[in-house]
């Protein structure tokens, strides 16, 4: 299954005998709870995944959103009914910066069918297809959480990638120069780390960019066959949506995927003994 899918295929995937499971994760950072936005209007049969409960352990000291446990995310994705074999696609409000976690999660766990849609639910509604505020009757399913099928950095690795290979910030890059720093206990990036916004993967009708056009952006910055890259942010999030764009830019492929720091900045800053660099370069 291709990582991105587009509302009309979708909408056309959602009228066969055989629809995909539809998953709802629009989460805001600072708030009010995007629940609210659900419970407004949604896709029709898509279930609600709150980001914090959902799909992340309890903060601390591995970051603002950990890897969830296995047996808890198996609890949640059988809750929303998610089978082995059935695809699921995911959406947020937009720009797939946190559908891509979902993505992330499920081909973590070992299920390689699953998409995020292409400009989300702003792109969803701009096309006229339908939505509902019905939240739908849910069979449970039976997929295994099998985690391990997609490569995970820790503080010390990440710095060794950043270093030796090739690490991603996908931070704005006034947080990736240390300039600001709204939430974590410390301003700037890991010492030789890139910068990749990942607003940069969306084009200017807020759709994803084709796989041309993203290849040569990731080109510039530094990604070759052969070299290995991984990708943080903020606390592990929208970097995944960096995992994703590779893989839609074919730079990486399913056998081949980009690691993914998970604990990300707020791990990497909850120590004051890690370095810390700041301004344009990767130092």
């Amino acid at each position: 299954m291709h990582p991105l899918i587009t509302p009309a295929a979708l909408a056309e995937l959602l009228a066969t005998d055989h629809p995909p499971v539809v998953l709802d994760v629009r989460w805001r950072l600072a708030g009010p709870p995007a629940k609210a936005d659900y419970d407004r209007g949604h896709l029709p049969g898509a279930v609600f995944i709150d980001l914090d409960a959902d799909l992340s352990a309890t903060p601390g000291p591995l970051g603002r959103h950990p890897l969830p446990g296995a047996e808890h995310l198996q609890h949640v994705l059988r809750a929303a009914g998610v089978s082995a074999g059935r695809p699921v696609v995911a959406y947020d409000a937009g720009d797939g910066s946190v559908a891509a976690r979902l993505w992330w999660l499920l081909r973590w766990a070992g299920h390689r069918e699953v998409a995020v849609l292409d400009g989300g639910y702003a792109a969803w509604t701009a096309q006229g297809h339908p939505v509902t505020a019905e939240v739908p009757a849910v069979q449970a399913g039976d997929i295994t959480v099998e985690p391990g099928h997609l490569p995970v950095l820790d503080a010390e690795q990440a710095g060794k990638w950043a270093r030796e290979a090739l690490l991603l910030d996908a931070r704005a890059p006034e947080r990736y120069r240390g300039e600001v720093e709204p939430i974590d206990p410390a301003a700037g990036h890991v010492p030789g780390a890139v910068n990749a916004p990942f607003s940069g993967h969306i084009g200017p009708d807020g759709t994803w960019r084709g796989a041309a056009e993203l290849a040569a952006r990731f080109r510039e910055l530094g990604v070759a066959e052969g070299k290995p890259v991984g990708a943080y942010c903020g606390s592990g999030v929208t970097a995944s949506s960096v995992v994703l764009a590779l893989e839609v830019a074919g730079v990486t492929t399913p056998e081949a995927p980009a690691a993914l720091y998970a604990g990300s900045w707020s791990n990497w800053s909850a120590d004051p003994s890690r370095p810390i660099a700041t301004g344009a370069q990767p130092g």
